[in-house]
This record gives C-alpha cells, sequence and structure tokens, in this order.
C-alpha cells in the first residue's frame, strides 16, 4: 500500500513537473525580450535601436524575395521600423509609399488606438532597391506581398488585431494591399489617396482648379503663374546661374528649359496641395508689377527649382516608373496661359524617368482595385481634403461596400486627417477605428460620439507632416 502511494505521488509530481514545463515553455515567448523575438525572425536583421519614452524603437531589415513568383530567384534587404508598445495592444502597419524615415514616430491611427507601429520602406527606394534593379518587378503586387510577408512574420509576435494606413502614395498602398490580401488586417485608413482609374480621363482636375477656394486667391495665383512664363528669358537665366552654383543637370527631364517650365506649372497645384486658403496672403497680390526675385521666391518656395534637376528626380525614380506604367498621372490645362508661353504642359512620367529604364503603361490596374473597392471594401476608411488635388479623383464605394466610409475635411489640404473632420464624422471614424483595432470601450460600443484616441498626444511623437509628394505628370 505504501508502494503504492510513493508511485502515485511520484506521477503526481511528475505530472506536475511536467504541465509546468509545457506552461513555462508556452510563456517564453512572451517573456522574451522583444528584440531577442524580433530577431529570432528568420530573415531579420538590427540595422539600430533607438531609445523613446513608453516605447522600443527599431529599424530593421528584412529579407524579401526580389520577385514573388519566384522566391529563389533573389533577395534584397528591404528596410522597416518597428515602434514597440507592448505584445498585448493592436498593431497599426505604416507605409508612406516611398522611404521610411528612421525617425520615432506614430501616425494618427497608432495613436487612436494606442499601439504598436510597423512601418514599412517602399519596394526599390533606397537603400531597399534589389541589385541589379530589375524594374519590372517593381508593381502595387509585388509591394502589397512584401506587406503580407512582413505581417505573416510579425504576427507571431503581435497577434492583436492589425490596421493598415498610410497617406498618399501610402494610402494608396494601403488600398492596394487590401486587395490583393484582404484577410492580412482587420482594418483599412487611406489617407488622401488618389485614384486614377482612367488615366486620360482628368477633366475633374480641371474642374476642382476652377472652384477650389476663393476666386481672389485662384487669380494671384494663376497671375504669377502666367507672370513667370511670360518672364521666362531673365527668370531662366537666373535658374542656370543657380544650377551652375549647386551642382544641378536635367539630363533625365531634357534640359534646363523644359525643367523651368516643370516648376512653373506645379505652382498651383503645389499651392493647394501643401497650403492652406490662409496662406494665399503670401502670394503676391500684383504679379505684373512684382519684381523677378518676387516670382522666383514665390515659385521656388511652393513647388521647388531643385526638383526636376536630375538630383531632385533621382530619389523619386520608383514613384515616376510606377506612375507610368500603372497608377497613372493627372493631366491639367491652363486656360489663364497664353498657349505662346506654354511649351511642353504637363510632362509624361516618361520624362521624369532615365530612359534607359523601359517603361509600358497597364491601364487595368487602376481599374480593378477600383472595381474591387467599389464591390467588396471591409473595414475601410478613405478621408480626403476638401482644397486638395488629389482628392479631384478619390476612391468611392458602392452596394458592395460593408463597413466602409469615405470622409473629407473641410478646408483640408494633404495633410488632412481624422482629427479634421467634422464632430460627428471623426466621433464615427475613430470610434470604427478603435472597433477594428479591437480596443474600442464599452461605452463607445454603444454610443460612437464618445470615441476619442486612447493615447495621449504627444508633440514630438504624432508631428504629421503632410505627405510629401511630387505632382504626378501624365
Amino acid at each position: 500500500m505504501r508502494k503504492a502511494l510513493r508511485w502515485l505521488l511520484a506521477l503526481t509530481v511528475l505530472i506536475g513537473t511536467l504541465t509546468t514545463a509545457r506552461a513555462a515553455t508556452a510563456a517564453e515567448p512572451d517573456a522574451a525580450d522583444i528584440k531577442d523575438r524580433l530577431l529570432s525572425i528568420p530573415g531579420m536583421s538590427l540595422v539600430q535601436e533607438k531609445p523613446y519614452p513608453g516605447y522600443r524603437y527599431f529599424v530593421l531589415n528584412y529579407a524579401q524575395p526580389t520577385d514573388h513568383r519566384h522566391p529563389s530567384a533573389g533577395t534584397f534587404q528591404q528596410r522597416i521600423t518597428v515602434l514597440h508598445k507592448d505584445v498585448s495592444r493592436p498593431t497599426v502597419f505604416y507605409t508612406g509609399g516611398y522611404s521610411v524615415s528612421t525617425t520615432p514616430g506614430r501616425r494618427e491611427p497608432t495613436q487612436i488606438v494606442d499601439g504598436n507601429q510597423v512601418s514599412m520602406e517602399y519596394r526599390f527606394f533606397t537603400p531597399s532597391r534589389p541589385d541589379p534593379a530589375d524594374w519590372s518587378k517593381l508593381d502595387i503586387w509585388q509591394a502589397a506581398s512584401d506587406q503580407h510577408r512582413i505581417f505573416q512574420a510579425l504576427k507571431e509576435v503581435y497577434p492583436k488585431n492589425w490596421i493598415s494606413t498610410g497617406g498618399s502614395k501610402g494610402g494608396m498602398t494601403a488600398t492596394y494591399y487590401e486587395r490583393f490580401y484582404p484577410r492580412d488586417m482587420d482594418g483599412v485608413v487611406a489617407y488622401v489617396a488618389p485614384n486614377d482609374v482612367v488615366n486620360r480621363e482628368d477633366s475633374a482636375y480641371d474642374r476642382f482648379f476652377a472652384t477650389v477656394g476663393t476666386k481672389e486667391c485662384r487669380d494671384r495665383l494663376n497671375a504669377v503663374q502666367r507672370e513667370a512664363l511670360v518672364r521666362r528669358e531673365p527668370l531662366e537665366k537666373k535658374y542656370a546661374e543657380y544650377a551652375a552654383a549647386e551642382g544641378y543637370t536635367f539630363d533625365t527631364i531634357g534640359g534646363l528649359d523644359r525643367a523651368y517650365e516643370a516648376v512653373v506649372l506645379d505652382y498651383v497645384w503645389g499651392f493647394w496641395q501643401y497650403s492652406l486658403l490662409s496662406d494665399c496672403d503670401s502670394v503676391p497680390a500684383d504679379a505684373a508689377n512684382a519684381t523677378d526675385d518676387e516670382i522666383w521666391n514665390s515659385v521656388d518656395a511652393i513647388s521647388g527649382f531643385s526638383f526636376y534637376t536630375d538630383q531632385g528626380l533621382s530619389p523619386y525614380t520608383p514613384y515616376y516608373y510606377q506612375a507610368g506604367t500603372q497608377l497613372g498621372a493627372p493631366t491639367i490645362h491652363f486656360p489663364h496661359i497664353e498657349k505662346q508661353y506654354v511649351r511642353y504642359g504637363y510632362q509624361p512620367p516618361r520624362n521624369f524617368v532615365p530612359r534607359d529604364i523601359p517603361m509600358t503603361f497597364q491601364p487595368f490596374a487602376m481599374r480593378d482595385v477600383d472595381t474591387w473597392v467599389r464591390h467588396h471594401a471591409r473595414h475601410m476608411l478613405f478621408v480626403y481634403g476638401e482644397n486638395d488635388p488629389w482628392g479631384a479623383e478619390p476612391f468611392r464605394l458602392g452596394k458592395g461596400a460593408k463597413d466602409a466610409y469615405v470622409f473629407t475635411a473641410p478646408g483640408a489640404n494633404h495633410g488632412a486627417n481624422v482629427a479634421g473632420l467634422v464632430a460627428d464624422e471623426k466621433a464615427l471614424a475613430t470610434a470604427r477605428i478603435l472597433e477594428w483595432a479591437g480596443v474600442a470601450p464599452a461605452a463607445v460600443q454603444q454610443d460612437a460620439s464618445l470615441a476619442k484616441p486612447l493615447a495621449k498626444f504627444d508633440a514630438k511623437l504624432d508631428v504629421r507632416d503632410v505627405e510629401r509628394e511630387p505632382a504626378l505628370r501624365p
């Protein structure tokens, strides 16, 4: 009997030990340092860790296939960042569609849900560029597949709900990701995302510029733009001196004259994209009697005479490549400028990409995305600015869309956000983001008007610059 009791006791202790061991093993991933967990992911390597109060911030490289259809054909290092709050919090997946910032920052949805944030550098923006660069592998499906792989790799670390977001080209990217991988994210917040469905039909932009803001402001801007072309000879001389002093060249666009006109024709678009109606006071009121320096300085402040140089265009080569192959680009007209002053008009993306990179436009790409959004959008929020030119061709929702919204912030530019919406739309948008993230308080679930961001505003972390994007050209 005693032997039986000793055997039973020993068996009980053994079972208890095994159970404790299993529990400890199961708990180990959560107990492990977050850096160790991130670096345990195959293909993940650390570039740098930067401190920030209340967070851990990592700059990382992740090995991605150059071609997701043929993963064995080679890889490249894609840069990502992780703003780590807690594995028990939701995660926001952000991309601006360009290079990624390596300074800790928090996008609006991240503040709203008080979560983690993963930010991705878009493929082919340096240093996240394959070498050699096969430009045919730069398309919206390949980029969406980059995000899908990153999500799959990090979902084990961050198991709670995920929301994707981005502004401008990043908003487009978040939308394309949802179209190709609709089961990954629990919600999408796309800011100021252009939707150029039919590339050759851009009359919506002309209608926008005929009515935006006030007539007084439009007239001021139009007059400065026209005057810059009327005074082409003396201002191009100034441009040549400026370029020589800075070491700028113009091989890609095809000469200083083309670059000058491109900068000037960006002027009105650039103002409304990045400025507010109240900024009209900074525009020369009497362009015809303004000095050359006043015209130059106004155009330079808004459009930037350095942009269409080889040195200015080079960082945006992947962007213009995509504009000329899939995304499309707007064409606008200038009825306030006599034809003799406009030599080239809005130039196509082909003019902004080195000629040794082949480009062929695919008209079906945006039509496919637009059709999908209209009929299949789920848990998607689109936010536009009333005075932002890119909102002239927005995403729209059809009968098949469910729990999806398109809101416009009054008076806002390309920096439009949820905080700038009218009160009821702001509350609804905030409530839906919280719900999609799985962190909506019970009171908000009952009454959306009570919805507020869960994290307090941080003056450094929440600096929300307008998404800087050059004007697309057809």
